[in-house]
């Protein structure tokens, strides 16, 4: 007989020892398994770590924490408040769409709520077309937000075209920061 055939029986041999070693064990638990009453008159079998939970109060536990999580998701996107534009541009950035959801479900589900809606530019222009840039901006995300459900009477636009920059700089960095719409609840 060769190396491979005696490894193989040797292998067989020990693995029959620690199935029949196993199989006269017993690994359940030592009680009942009949099902037992709860307070609300529902019936629970005992078995998981369901708290003695009925199958119907086990969905609404779940349902409650997925809307937990998601009211949760929807406070952390509404934290965002600052909206970035490109330049000489009034477009609603993709990356902003999520979060401008968010705020618009706010709205919609909070009518007495209203928001102000800063529109800013950078410098580079004369006062007057920084004026009109900073009210298109806003109003771009005024549209969003009453297409996705706010209320016209939730939303004021203002513009402060290239007055109170977020940064005072001369680079394309500075006003990259400058060239947004910021959103004020009241």
């Amino acid at each position: 007989m060769n190396m491979i055939g005696l490894r193989s029986i040797l292998l067989a041999s020990v693995a029959g020892v620690f199935l029949s070693a196993c199989a006269g064990q017993d690994q359940r638990p030592d009680f009942d398994a009949d099902t037992v009453g709860l307070e609300d008159g529902s019936e629970s079998t005992g078995f998981g770590s369901n708290g003695g939970l009925s199958e119907e109060q086990l969905a609404e536990q779940a349902r409650q924490q997925e809307k937990d999580a998601l009211t949760a998701e929807q406070d952390a996107l509404r934290d965002v408040r600052v909206f970035y534009f490109e330049f000489d541009k009034s477009l609603v950035e993709p990356a902003a769409q999520v979060p401008l959801k968010a705020h618009a479900t706010y709205l919609s589900n909070n009518p007495n709520t209203t928001v102000v809606l800063n529109g800013y530019t950078d410098e580079r222009g004369t006062k007057e077309y920084n004026l009109a840039l900073g009210e298109r901006r806003a109003k771009a995300i005024e549209r969003f937000l009453l297409v996705n459900g706010a209320s016209d009477a939730q939303v004021e636009t203002v513009s402060f075209g290239e007055e109170f920059p977020a940064n005072y700089g001369s680079s394309d960095e500075a006003y990259s920061k400058n060239r947004r719409v910021v959103l004020e609840y009241r």
